[in-house]
């Protein structure tokens, strides 16, 4: 009986942990100065803009298909991972705008944010590295 009970405190303290993960969008450090607001990474994230409020043009990192980019859209947009495709779907049908560049993994997302200047991503705050700069937090 003490081991079930020890497995289901196990499974609670995961659960617990991995609802309170946050999610970051970051950037290069070598970037210049960027300021992001949390409506300004919504209109970027849903196409809406693709310029910083100062008028710098932006690139954008999607992650795979997973948990981290599912929270992230909810969190961000307050859209499910259908309702985002079913929105992408439309607005790329329509000519409006084209989705953000998806990277093959969090590894290769992470090193393109790393290396490149003015392109913006989205991690799990365990995933920034070094090179990186935070610049918007999403508990």
């Amino acid at each position: 009986m003490r081991t079930f009970h020890a497995f289901l405190i196990g499974i609670l303290l995961a659960c617990t942990s991995a609802a309170q993960a946050e999610v970051v969008l970051v950037t290069s450090a070598r970037s210049g100065p960027i300021e992001l607001s949390r409506e300004q990474a919504e209109k970027l994230y849903l196409g809406r803009s693709t310029t910083l409020g100062d008028g710098t043009p932006v690139n954008l990192v999607d992650l795979p298909n997973g948990s981290t980019r599912d929270e992230f859209y909810l969190k961000l947009t307050g859209k499910n991972p259908t309702q985002i495709q079913a929105y992408w779907s439309r607005i790329v049908f329509t000519g409006r705008a084209n989705p953000p560049k998806e990277a093959g993994s969090i590894a290769e997302a992470r090193q393109w944010l790393t290396d490149t200047p003015n392109i913006i991503g989205y991690l799990d705050r365990s995933d920034a590295t070094t090179g990186l700069r935070i610049l918007l937090r999403l508990p």
